[in-house]
C-alpha cells in the first residue's frame, strides 16, 4: 500500500517519465475546478490540502519505499511531484481574475523546469535526509513557478486592463 501511495496510484511505475505523470493529478484538478468557475479561494484551499497530503504520504512512506527499492531516491515515488504542482496552484487566490489555460499551462511547465534544473536553493534542499529530500525540492520547485505564475499573470492581466481602457 505505501508503494502505491507514493506512486500515486501507479503514475510513478509508469515507464516514462514518471514525474511529470505524478505532476498531472493537481494540473489537471486545477484546470478542472478553474473552469467550473470555482472560486479562487476554494481552489487555493483545495490545492493546498492536496500538498499537505501529499507531504505527509511522501515524509511517512518514502523511507520504507527506498528500503524496499534500495535506492536513494526511487523514480517510482512521485507524491512528491504532487504536492509540489499543488503548491504551484496555491496563490491563485491572490489574482483577480485568470486565463485558465494560460496559468494551467505556466503552472505545469514552470514546475517542471524547476524541479529538472534544480536551481539552488532547490538542488540544496534535495539533500534532507528520508523522504524531507525528496519532497523538499518539489515545495520549492512548486514556490518558485507560483511566483513566475503569479507575476507573469499579474502583468499579462493588468496590460489587458490597459488596453482595455483606451
Amino acid at each position: 500500500m505505501k508503494r502505491m501511495l507514493t506512486s500515486c496510484f501507479g503514475l510513478g511505475l509508469l515507464p516514462w517519465c514518471p514525474g511529470t505523470w505524478g505532476s498531472l493529478p493537481p494540473v489537471l484538478l486545477f484546470f478542472l475546478l478553474a473552469s467550473l468557475g470555482m472560486p479562487y479561494i476554494w481552489i487555493s484551499i483545495v490545492m493546498g490540502i492536496w500538498a499537505l497530503a501529499g507531504s505527509i504520504i511522501c515524509v511517512s512512506f518514502s523511507p520504507d519505499v527506498i528500503n524496499m527499492t534500495g535506492k536513494k531516491d526511487p523514480g517510482e515515488i512521485v507524491i512528491d511531484e504532487l504536492a509540489g504542482q499543488s503548491v504551484t496552484f496555491i496563490p491563485v487566490f491572490l489574482l483577480t481574475e485568470i486565463n485558465v489555460c494560460l496559468v494551467t499551462a505556466m503552472g505545469f511547465i514552470f514546475f517542471r523546469i524547476f524541479d529538472i534544473a534544480k536551481p539552488f536553493p532547490i538542488k540544496k534542499a534535495e539533500q534532507l535526509p528520508k523522504g524531507w529530500g525528496i519532497l523538499a525540492d518539489d515545495l520549492l520547485a512548486g514556490v518558485f513557478a507560483s511566483v513566475f505564475v503569479f507575476f507573469i499573470s499579474f502583468f499579462w492581466n493588468h496590460i489587458n486592463s490597459a488596453q482595455n481602457v483606451y
